[in-house]
């Protein structure tokens, strides 16, 4: 099966929302515990709903052996969304310590890699900062509890808003109209 034709291409709606999400950027920048507090209820919302969607799926698909996995899954996914919503300061704790774990994983990893390939010095040093991101903020997780996630979706939000106002985005290509084939011409 062939895969369907994509072009990056640009047009004014996506001027206008890469530069409404700039816009909204500066400001999460500006407002990092806002924003960050935003990011928690909005997560603790999305695993409460998420949760609740996949229990629901489970018992209706009750007679099947995998309802159960999928039930659990929603149990555990409702009930970190509702521990988040009920004690936002806490949610945003675990987050951050999480988010720390996985910088400093992720730059040992890639320092300790046994690549050898040209790149091997980008990766070094990609890894030596991942790595120092997170000991920095598992050294300071009270201060990066506050502001480490706002920062994270200001920054995001961003490079989003850039990428649009920059390239646009991704639409697929109409398929030239195929010849008509006619009956007793064969087929390749």
């Amino acid at each position: 099966m062939t895969q369907p034709k994509v072009e990056r291409s640009r047009t004014g709606v996506d001027l206008l929302l890469g530069i409404l999400l700039m816009l909204g950027a500066l400001f999460l920048l500006g407002n990092v515990v806002l924003a960050t507090a935003l990011s928690v209820l909005v997560l603790g919302w999305t695993a409460l709903v998420g949760g609740v969607v996949l229990l629901v799926r489970a018992l209706v698909d009750a007679r099947t052996s995998t309802s159960w996995p999928t039930a659990l899954g929603g149990v555990v996914l409702a009930v970190l969304g509702l521990f988040m919503l009920r004690n936002p300061a806490v949610g945003a704790l675990t987050l951050t310590l999480l988010t720390g774990a996985l910088l400093l994983t992720a730059g040992l990893t890639r320092i300790s890699s046994p690549d050898t390939t040209d790149g091997r010095s980008l990766q070094l040093l990609s890894g030596l900062v991942s790595a120092a991101l997170g000991l920095f903020v598992l050294l300071n997780l009270t201060s990066a509890t506050l502001t480490m996630l706002g920062v994270l979706v200001a920054v995001q939000t961003l490079l989003e808003g850039a990428t649009l106002v920059a390239a646009g985005h991704i639409r697929p290509v109409a398929a030239p109209p195929r010849a008509p084939v006619t009956p007793g011409a064969k087929r390749r």
